[in-house]
């Protein structure tokens, strides 16, 4: 040992610990252990701030019960309100995948926020007889309660980050409809024309889908707030005192001023993961609709002269290092990448959560990781989707309605005022001929052209009857 460094012993012996590092010797381990992703907690800052939360909470309901002193609770609530405060951060070295259900990090945050505390009470680091990162730092829990809790606390922020993005893509949607209105375009199915509808009707239907799944994601939310503390090791609270865990859900709601609420059954919440696949399976729906969303937009602005061109988006960059002047949908592209990831993703959390055996699921580690980049990876897309894809498509309105105009499709609109059969025949002679259903209908006399033009307004070809009349 010199200057440089501090002497700590654990279990499997001596190390010697930078002597500026707040974190201590088990946490040397595990990231001596665990090079993995190389994606360390720091990464995460909103994981740190909510452990250090559940740690504050704990200390506080400790105190409330009478087995932790005044003076160790002060030290180790300041500490974890520096990181609260962001504060000390780049000491959580860790990689996010580790074995141990998380032991790991668990002792990476006893350790900081122990070393930190020994410093507010004038100590020196490592001095762990005043303050010991197990025995006051962790008293009452285990990582198998404090783990989950400050991953529920972690996941709450960023649902609540999500859902703020999906606003803003739910906003542009409907600004879009208002812009584009009653302009009229070709509905498609099975890649063929159908009949027609206005733009505004395509991007309301797309708000609706992205409503939807913020309703789901607000509703699987609040599961987030049934949590274990208390539970220690499997549930049983053993080293707990009986008080506990209800003392500590009560200090947790003031701080967080969220409802956390302790679990009826304890054994069952310390084992019980399915919470993190629901919230998975509902980035999945989100992730599925938003890349439907962005393939129908890709479609529709191929071109710009040999593809559908009904829409044109935003040219955000050179397409080509060979073909000049060619540019690429490249936004609606990234959205569907990452929505394929997010969809793995889901998979990987569905098994992590099966292969959970017994009283503890040891595989939350990579839950957490894959949960946390879903949903930090959906509120960019989200946001990028709005402001440099949907803010700025505009429509090619004249081409767009003139396809309507020249569609076979148009003929549906004739149905029930000229019957099946003369539509169905006014319709092979224009394919035939390749005239419009419009000039047929006009050539043989069928309809007067004031008829034939009410008909085909945007308001009696594109909403149901019974509409129209109310």
């Amino acid at each position: 040992m010199n200057s440089s460094t501090r002497n700590e012993h654990d279990l499997l012996g001596d190390r010697d610990i930078p002597s500026d590092a707040y974190y201590g010797i088990q946490t040397l381990r595990a990231y001596e252990n665990f090079n993995i992703s190389k994606v360390r907690l720091h990464q995460f800052s909103p994981f740190i701030r909510a452990f250090a939360t559940v740690k504050k909470a704990a200390a506080i309901a400790n105190h409330k019960v009478g087995v932790l002193e005044e003076k160790r609770k002060d030290a180790i609530v300041a500490a974890c309100d520096d990181l609260i405060a962001d504060k000390l951060h780049d000491q959580f070295i860790i990689d996010m995948f580790q074995g141990g259900a998380g032991t790991s990090t668990n002792m990476n945050v006893n350790e900081v926020i122990a070393n930190r505390a020994l410093e507010i009470m004038g100590h020196e680091k490592g001095e762990y007889q005043y303050l010991h990162p197990n025995n006051h730092v962790n008293l009452s829990q285990s990582t198998n309660d404090s783990y989950p809790t400050a991953l529920k606390l972690a996941l709450d922020f960023y649902c609540e980050r999500l859902l703020g993005k999906m606003d803003i893509l739910i906003g542009s949607f409907l600004n879009k409809k208002e812009e584009l209105g009653h302009r009229l375009k070709m509905g498609r199915t099975h890649l063929q024309d159908a009949v027609p509808m206005t733009a505004g009707q395509e991007f309301n239907a797309f708000a609706t889908m992205i409503k939807a799944e913020k309703k789901r994601i607000e509703q699987v939310r609040e599961l987030l707030y049934e949590i274990n503390m208390g539970a220690t090791a499997i549930g049983t609270g053993i080293n707990a005192p009986s008080n506990y865990p209800e003392t500590c859900a009560e200090v947790l709601r003031e701080l967080t001023g969220k409802p956390y609420y302790t679990s009826d059954d304890l054994i069952q919440a310390t084992q019980d993961t399915s919470v993190y696949v629901a919230l998975s399976g509902n980035l999945r729906l989100l992730a599925t609709r938003l890349s439907k969303i962005a393939n129908d937009i890709r479609l529709q602005s191929s071109g710009p002269r040999a593809g559908l061109g009904q829409y044109r988006i935003p040219q955000m960059q050179p397409g080509s290092s060979i073909m000049p002047g060619k540019v690429n949908p490249v936004i609606p592209e990234v959205v569907n990448q990452a929505c394929f990831h997010i969809m793995g993703i889901d998979h990987t959390i569905a098994m992590a959560s099966e292969a959970g055996q017994l009283q503890l699921n040891v595989f939350e580690p990579v839950m957490a990781f894959n949960l946390f980049t879903g949903l930090v990876m959906l509120s960019n897309i989200c946001e990028t989707f709005a402001k440099r894809c949907i803010d700025g498509i505009e429509m090619n309105e004249d081409y767009c309605r003139e396809q309507v105009l020249s569609n076979i499709g148009l003929v549906t609109a004739l149905n029930p005022h000229l019957g099946y059969e003369v539509s169905t025949r006014i319709a092979k002679k224009a394919q035939e001929s390749g005239g419009s259903i419009y000039n047929i209908v006009l050539e043989e006399k069928l309809l007067d052209q004031e008829t034939l033009d009410q008909i085909i307004s945007p308001e009696n070809m594109v909403y149901p009857l019974l509409q129209r009349k109310a």
